[in-house]
């Protein structure tokens, strides 16, 4: 879609006249090497393919309403309304489980129905999977692996409409997007150090 050889990418942007269009593009700005004739084959995804269409309507109906003015767990119950789902899959950390016992119950108070599973369903040991010893953290005990294909099935078999990561560790939230069957939203990353606020952790500009 874009000529590869460009070196220029948006993180080094600083017009994000792509926004607005109120400034000027840069010189090797991504959107300017775009091939018109896929960018239209991308545009008409959005348009002709259902599920892509309702789920572009739905979050564009919620920047309009609630941008600034809705908590995430306000906007992860608003876009689930605007798409029409029914049942909430909730894939979760065991360490957050009273969080997600909260936003159960926030759900139930805006009418959805869920469906959690914690990440260490099936009580699968580590050595099961063949993971080394070396990776266990108190040698010869049994411990659990974090489960998010096991969790992704099970939404799958609920049919669930959407589904909410609640804290999966890094790595296990990509496991659970790859195998999950409905699409999926976060509700909590897990950040221990910086009490679940990534941002924090960003260097600070000097």
């Amino acid at each position: 879609m874009c000529d590869s050889s460009i070196s220029f990418t948006c993180g080094e942007c600083t017009t994000l006249n792509c926004s607005k269009q109120n400034s000027e593009y840069p010189e090797d700005c991504l959107t300017l090497a775009l091939d018109n004739e896929e960018l239209q084959k991308i545009i008409r995804i959005y348009k002709e393919d259902p599920i892509d269409a309702s789920y572009s309507l739905a979050a564009a109906e919620l920047v309009k309403s609630g941008y600034g003015t809705l908590s995430r767990v306000e906007e992860v119950a608003a876009f689930a309304k605007n798409l029409g789902a029914k049942k909430i899959g909730i894939a979760s950390c065991v360490g957050l489980v009273k969080e997600t016992h909260q936003f159960i119950r926030y759900l139930k108070s805006e009418g959805l129905d869920s469906y959690c599973v914690l990440c260490k369903v099936g009580a699968v040991d580590k050595g099961e999977i063949g993971l080394p010893e070396r990776v266990r953290r108190k040698e010869g005990a049994h411990e659990s692996i974090c489960n998010p294909v096991l969790q992704a099935f099970i939404l799958e078999k609920e049919k669930t409409d959407l589904n909410v990561i609640v804290g999966l560790c890094v790595g296990h939230d990509s496991l659970f997007i790859k195998h999950s069957a409905a699409p999926v939203t976060y509700l909590i990353v897990k950040d221990r150090v910086h009490k679940h606020n990534p941002v924090a952790g960003l260097p600070v500009e000097g």
